[in-house]
């Protein structure tokens, strides 16, 4: 597996409230751990809440004795989010910070991701790109009632409102997903400040002209997201997956 990653403050951030986190090596039971978070909250909140989450997640993994992959990952997340909450109690500074999370890790030939928030994990091969997570935003859910097209939502002005978040409840409820990957398939990660700069069909098609490279393709993704306006933090995190690649989850 190649793996490249990068965040960057974008043009009209202060801050960059987003953090990412990539291991090819073993994390726990897991045998490799890609991660982006994208903080929200007042000055500061947003990057200490996404940090945190994506530090104490981790941790938790580390620690973990529950043997199935989505299990695990589904009680370290409700684990940092009740660690975040409480750290947010009584500091006015941190008041209202939350984060969105996005997680995966390839095991064998499968390909697992939880999902809370907006940031998104994209599956592309070479004849399409697949958008494996779901949107928890205001504007997702317009589209499944029909009343917004999809094409609409990147510049609809309420596109920035999520509906799901680490921190915003007590009760989180992720979603997970299994998905199969093929030698030569690319997975990308990445914050709203790259997949709402730019549509679908342009990432997969510089990431498909940059397939060899793949330091180049997040490269090439993050000047045109800074190209095209750079509204938001951005976060690319690209992992290749590579002919006999073996990925086994830890036992014991």
């Amino acid at each position: 597996m190649k793996t490249y990653c990068v965040t960057d403050r974008g043009r009209r951030r202060e801050i960059n409230q987003d953090y990412v986190f990539c291991s090819e090596e073993p994390v726990g039971r897991l045998p490799n751990l890609f991660i982006v978070a994208d903080g929200m909250g007042g000055h500061r909140a947003g990057d200490f809440a996404s940090r945190f989450a994506v530090e104490e997640f981790v941790r938790q993994l580390g620690q973990s004795s529950v043997k199935t992959v989505i299990s695990a990952m589904e009680d370290a997340l409700q684990q940092t989010n009740r660690r975040l909450l409480k750290e947010a109690q009584g500091r006015a500074e941190l008041e209202g910070m939350g984060t969105t999370f996005v997680a995966a890790t390839v095991v064998g030939t499968e390909l697992y991701v939880a999902n809370v928030g907006d940031s998104r994990l994209y599956l592309i091969d070479r004849e399409k790109i697949s958008q494996i997570t779901q949107d928890h935003s205001l504007v997702e859910e317009m589209i499944r009632r029909g009343e917004l097209r999809r094409e609409e939502a990147r510049f609809h002005p309420n596109k920035n409102v999520i509906t799901r978040a680490l921190g915003a409840n007590v009760n989180i409820v992720p979603d997970f997903f299994e998905v199969s990957v093929s030698p030569g398939d690319v997975v990308l990660l990445c914050s709203d400040g790259l997949s709402n700069m730019m549509d679908d069909s342009e990432i997969y098609r510089i990431v498909l002209e940059n397939r060899q490279n793949i330091a180049e393709a997040g490269g090439r993704l993050l000047t045109l997201a800074n190209e095209y306006g750079g509204r938001d933090n951005i976060s690319i995190l690209l992992a290749v997956m590579e002919e006999n690649q073996t990925c086994k989850a830890a036992e014991g």
